[in-house]
């Protein structure tokens, strides 16, 4: 029943939303690097900071360096989604609320200076990442749900590591969202606010399983993702590209631009490997080296990827002739 009302006032508060954007004109325009054709309304994902404030209002006494780190970052998403702020601002922002959780977590005190620098690193890297990877209908959400279900697996029956509930609070958000955006036509898109929001939350739960277990696999349920990003990022520095700028690269804007494979199958396609990766990361995990495991899984997800070139060579060659 908990659940069913969460969900019923979530799609209360987005109804809300959708009123203030169409008022407010806060919209996603279309351009040559967009993977849609039709002005959308963005910041759906404002969601997801809704949910958390939910859950903090409920459990206010242990959740306030989370809750204020992912209130900071969203603030600063959602400014950007209704006008461009600078990277430094942004980058700022995100380095703080980081530090919040690395507080929170006791990150400091567990780990080596150079441990520290390196979970900064990856910290910002995997917002950016998820941020980069919200291109298509869907592909948010569902992702979010694989992950946030393999935590709350884990979590469950696994290893204990924070409440289910708060978890539970990230997937229904992710429902709820998806009702709205997993469409032919979506009726909003996340926008930063919602990509980055939903990032940090789960970036805070990976590295809450990792500092418990300590053991790093678990990034896993985060390596379709971190292979796409990383693997694209090295693409266009070989184009001698700007990385900070918009592209269609990502193998998911590929199979989607060029191969006009609908938005909904890709998403699905990415959501069903990471389900893959996931269930194999919790079947081998203390049965097998970590090295070996991340070995087993990047290498195939490398080889999947390196399909993409091909793929551009062929859409090339049917361009030219």
């Amino acid at each position: 029943m908990e659940y069913t009302i969460l969900g019923l006032l979530l799609m209360i508060l987005m109804l809300l939303y959708f009123k203030v954007a169409d008022r407010y004109n806060i919209i996603d325009k279309p351009n040559l690097r967009s993977s849609h054709t039709e002005i959308t309304l963005r910041g759906g994902g404002i969601i997801f900071w809704f949910s958390a404030l939910l859950y903090f209002v409920q459990h206010f006494k242990n959740n306030y360096f989370f809750f204020t780190g992912i209130t900071l970052v969203s603030l600063v998403s959602f400014w950007d989604d209704i006008q461009s702020l600078s990277n430094k601002i942004r980058i700022s922002i995100h380095f703080l609320a980081i530090t919040l959780i690395f507080y929170d977590l006791e990150l400091f005190d567990l780990v080596p200076i150079w441990g520290v620098i390196i979970a900064y690193v990856l910290a910002i890297g995997l917002i950016n990442a998820y941020n980069f990877m919200d291109g298509i209908n869907g592909i948010t959400g569902l992702y979010t749900l694989v992950v946030m279900g393999a935590l709350l697996w884990v979590n469950t029956y696994l290893q204990l590591f924070t409440d289910g509930l708060f978890i539970k609070y990230g997937m229904i958000a992710s429902i709820v969202f998806l009702f709205f955006n997993y469409r032919k036509r979506a009726k909003c898109f996340a926008g930063d606010v919602g990509s980055i929001a939903i990032a940090f939350w789960i970036i805070y739960l990976v590295l809450k399983l990792i500092l418990i277990t300590n053991s790093l696999i678990w990034l896993l349920f985060l390596s379709i993702y971190g292979v796409d990003a990383v693997s694209t990022i090295l693409h266009r520095l070989y184009l001698r590209q700007n990385i900070f700028e918009a592209h269609r690269l990502h193998f998911y804007q590929v199979l989607s631009n060029e191969f006009k494979i609908q938005h909904r199958l890709v998403s699905l396609f990415y959501a069903l490997i990471q389900v893959g990766v996931s269930i194999l990361v919790i079947a081998l995990y203390q049965k097998v080296n970590d090295v070996l495991l991340f070995a087993i899984v990047v290498i195939p997800l490398l080889f999947v990827y390196s399909i993409k070139f091909s793929l551009l060579r062929k859409n090339k060659l049917k361009l030219n002739s």
